[in-house]
């Protein structure tokens, strides 16, 4: 956009511009000396009077202004169509319980390998951050950042919990851990536990499922997972004491194969 001009600029191009297109009686009189008086009026025919003064007239000529108007031809090949209402856009609808059941199975059904990072809350509110390796089937370890001394190890048939710092480790059966959806060769949710409830927010879908074959009773599981990234987020645990426990995943990688040595237990810990 131009600057505006002042006022006295503006005013003065519009008095020239009145003066310069103005009618005949707008110009300055021609005053000259008196003559003769005129010849008395005769029966000829009037002289016509001059057509009026375009406006405009001595100003700079814009060719593109003074260009005639034409209206185009229309034709069948450019003969205006009216252009289509853009259709709203629609949240995709929310996955009816079979839908999420049979999406969660082929995700997990769908990789052999998998290694990223994790945080971990734990029911006091303590945070944890580690690296996740899992090797389907029955293969599983959880490998604690400093301070933390802890590590979760799954060889395919038992599961330790060994601790370090204080030399203790504790085995239980893989399928007694709430965790069997992330190890099992096969795994169908529907089959394997009872799912409870299905809900969608955004590009979450979140599953809530109960295994009651963990040790003590029945855990309570959510799985939350990114529809449009395809990949598990997240879990949360309410194990049968009523303890909550969520894990976080991220830098998920399904391509690499982990070291074989992450997955051996050491029995003799616990003779």
């Amino acid at each position: 956009m131009k600057p505006s001009l002042p006022t006295s600029v503006l005013a003065a191009a519009a008095l020239a511009l009145a003066l310069a297109s103005g009618p005949a009686w707008s110009q300055p009189l021609d005053i000259k000396p008196a003559t003769q008086p005129p010849a008395p009026k005769t029966s000829q025919r009037a002289t016509p009077l001059p057509p009026i003064r375009p406006p405009g007239l001595g100003l700079p000529r814009n060719d593109a202004a003074e260009a005639p108007s034409r209206s185009p031809v229309v034709t069948a090949a450019n003969e205006p169509r009216p252009t289509p209402a853009a259709k709203p856009s629609r949240p995709s609808a929310p996955l009816s319980k079979p839908e999420a059941v049979e999406r969660l199975n082929a995700y997990f059904n769908g990789f052999a390998t998998l290694q990223g990072d994790f945080i971990q809350f734990a029911a006091d509110g303590r945070r944890f951050e580690g690296k996740l390796y899992i090797q389907r089937p029955g293969k599983m370890r959880f490998e604690y950042r400093p301070p933390v001394t802890m590590e979760v190890i799954a060889d395919g048939t038992s599961v330790a919990i060994r601790d370090k710092k204080l030399a203790t480790q504790d085995l239980y059966s893989i399928g007694q851990t709430p965790l069997k959806f992330l190890l099992k060769e096969n795994m169908d949710l529907a089959r394997d536990s009872t799912v409870t409830g299905v809900s969608t927010k955004g590009d979450i879908l979140s599953v809530k499922i109960e295994d009651r074959s963990t040790l003590g009773g029945t855990s309570k599981i959510t799985l939350n997972f990114d529809l449009t990234a395809n990949e598990l987020r997240q879990w949360v645990v309410i194990d049968p004491q009523g303890y909550e426990t969520s894990v976080s995943l991220y830098n998920l990688d399904t391509q690499r194969r982990p070291d074989q040595k992450n997955f051996v237990i050491n029995y003799e810990r616990v003779l």
